[in-house]
């Protein structure tokens, strides 16, 4: 009788193993939450009183995907050509600017919650596009996430 509850627990946690590998991939990924003020609904950051009273500044000049690297905690310009436009069943859309997304330097998401605001991003496919955002670290690899239209521009 000692063997059966033994093999219950053995059981759970094959199944908590097996269930966790999916935690984390590309393809379960969560919006981050950003905390904004509760009047300006604008982000909060270290530089939001700054930015708040300082003019408005020039856009800073796009790297290649290859020197985005450095640019991870901080507002930049990754430009690149996106060789596939991948929707995942969660909803969330990547541009893959690689031909092997896991190797490569940059990547960029758009959530599924924020899709609908996009017109046909398959059309993103084949062109140099110019991304501006905030720059972060995502599984080793600077990352973009898109959520406003205006943060895509074509390079062409």
């Amino acid at each position: 009788m000692q063997r059966r509850p033994i093999l219950a627990v053995t059981g759970l946690l094959v199944l908590a193993f097996v269930l966790g590998l999916g935690v984390g991939t590309r393809f379960g990924r969560k919006p981050a939450s950003i905390p904004a003020d509760p009047i300006t609904r604008q982000p909060l950051g270290a530089d939001y009183a700054t930015a708040q009273t300082s003019a408005p500044s020039t856009p800073s000049p796009c790297v290649d995907i290859r020197n985005a690297g450095p640019l991870v905690g901080s507002s930049g310009c990754v430009s690149g050509l996106v060789l596939r436009v991948y929707a995942a069943r969660t909803g969330n859309t990547f541009l893959d600017f690689c031909e092997d997304y896991h190797s490569c330097p940059f990547s960029s998401v758009i959530f599924a919650t924020d899709k609908s605001k996009f017109g046909d991003l398959g059309s993103l496919q084949g062109r140099r596009v110019e991304i501006r955002g905030d720059v972060v670290s995502y599984q080793g690899r600077a990352e973009i996430v898109i959520r406003d239209p205006q943060q895509v521009r074509s390079a062409n």
